[in-house]
């Protein structure tokens, strides 16, 4: 296979292939990009045959801000018959053998979710056909690669898959969350997607724990409070806006009416940090990297909101200077990921962890 497919937001492809086209360069990988403004994908054409599949195993899926799901495809399969899309379909991944998931989707836009209904028929006849031809085992096995049939319109479809251990777990690389009718805001799914995406479920119980001490830096009305109070945290809420009643009434939070830039901690015991403020990038940037270097909590999620252009430019600017900053400032042991999460609009979720070789503290 020579492509490789790449799920992103609708408006987003320019971001998604300018940074495919980068870090296939850094792997010697040699290829042209195919995007259309508001399709939600992007096909990444491989000069050499067998590239799409070393990139769809060697480029970490976390690493990528702007994709959200990728598979190595075939061409795109072109006008299949009505009587009959499974065979083409079957015979176009031959070479794929005794994967362990069928996965049918369309890009995430209005008139490809139109085709949502037939995808989820059409799994039933398709995965039939796959476990006959051998190209999908007869049980689901989340240690084998995931087949990927992904329809862009009525009639066309590319196909492919991708490896187990670096894929999404979910459909199109979207998480489905349901919105609590008590949040203050919708601005709680940001925090609950993020919590989802960079801490693995294992680490739930250990790094998400109730008893946990949490800053939110310009807080109001609540929303990523919210996610940190429902998980038993202790919430010490920075802004000097109101907070939702309910939230007070739990008895977990603290409010500080205060300016999240200028605001210090009283006590350094702190383990998460949460910033969702409507800023310039680099100035959230730079308070982030202050409490940082100061020590002053252990992980941190943030959101830096996106200028009009040059927004995967931009973002990697920053990352990068927040990755010098700390170093040169004797902060050396530390992890930083970045993603467009679905969530995200306009921004993007960075996810900061201090010393994440060390144990995590036990309970106060």
């Amino acid at each position: 296979m020579k492509n490789l497919f790449l799920f992103c937001r609708a408006g987003y492809e320019k971001d998604c292939a300018a940074e495919i086209q980068q870090r296939a360069g850094e792997l010697n990988v040699g290829g042209f990009v195919k995007a259309n403004n508001n399709d939600a994908y992007v096909i990444f054409q491989c000069f050499a045959p067998g590239d799409a599949e070393r990139l769809a195993r060697e480029l970490s899926l976390d690493s990528l801000v702007f994709t959200r799901q990728m598979f190595a495809a075939t061409e795109l399969l072109k006008d299949l018959p009505q009587e009959d899309r499974v065979s083409p379909i079957v015979a176009a991944l031959a070479d794929v053998q005794k994967a362990g998931e069928l996965r049918v989707e369309t890009p995430d836009t209005n008139e490809s979710k139109e085709l949502s209904a037939f995808c989820r028929k059409f799994t039933v006849p398709l995965r039939q056909a796959l476990r006959q031809s051998g190209s999908l085992l007869a049980k689901e096995n989340p240690r084998r690669p995931v087949i990927h049939i992904c329809f862009v319109a009525p009639g066309q479809a590319y196909a492919g898959f991708s490896f187990s251990d670096n894929t999404s777990p979910h459909f199109g690389g979207i998480p489905r969350l349901k919105f609590p009718a008590d949040a203050p805001s919708r601005s709680t799914l940001k925090l609950d997607e993020a919590f989802i995406h960079f801490i693995p479920k294992e680490a739930h119980e250990t790094r998400l724990r109730s008893g946990m001490n949490a800053v939110d830096l310009g807080a109001c009305p609540g929303g990523w409070t919210y996610q940190l109070v429902r998980r038993g945290m202790m919430v010490s809420a920075i802004d000097n806006g109101p907070m939702n009643d309910k939230l007070m009434e739990t008895g977990q939070v603290k409010h500080f009416r205060a300016d999240g830039f200028r605001w210090e901690p009283p006590r350094k015991n702190i383990y998460w940090l949460v910033c969702d403020m409507v800023e310039k990038p680099s100035r959230v940037a730079e308070l982030i990297e202050a409490w940082a270097i100061n020590g002053w909590f252990r992980e941190a999620i943030f959101n830096l909101k996106l200028p009009m252009k040059s927004r995967f430019k931009e973002v990697s600017q920053i990352l990068a200077t927040m990755d010098e900053i700390l170093r040169e400032n004797g902060v050396e042991d530390f992890a930083i990921n970045c993603k467009h999460l679905y969530h995200d609009r306009d921004e993007v979720t960075v996810h900061l962890w201090l010393r994440p070789n060390d144990p995590v503290p036990a309970r106060d």
